[in-house]
């Protein structure tokens, strides 16, 4: 079975990721937001499963850095929008395994997902 962690390498989350999956013998791939994007199909679909204020990093600069007309009233529509041109507007990592798709690391779960 794949699996696929999508990020931004500089990440310290995405690091943290990275090692977990290679200190427990996981192959996986990597998908670079920075140097290949993200679709908008791609964007949407995560969305229906796991709603998009899952999705959206507002911890980060790029949040902060928005216009507020950007950040107000906010759609899955215009969600998507956002993350697709600001990438680093994505919470991550965002990993796929099968049909299973985790959103941030937290050790537990990726044990579990994992075994």
């Amino acid at each position: 079975m794949t699996t696929r962690v999508y990020g931004i390498p500089n990440c310290d989350t995405v690091k943290k990721t990275r090692r977990w999956l290679d200190e427990n013998g996981v192959e996986y791939e990597f998908h670079d937001y920075k140097k290949l994007g993200i679709s908008r199909d791609t964007l949407e679909k995560w969305c229906d499963e796991h709603g998009f204020e899952a999705l959206i990093n507002k911890r980060g600069t790029t949040w902060r850095r928005l216009d507020e007309s950007d950040k107000e009233k906010l759609t899955q529509k215009k969600a998507v929008a956002l993350m697709h041109t600001n990438t680093s507007l994505i919470k991550r990592p965002v990993t796929e395994r099968g049909k299973t798709r985790l959103i941030g690391f937290d050790e537990p779960q990726y044990a579990e997902v994992f075994e």
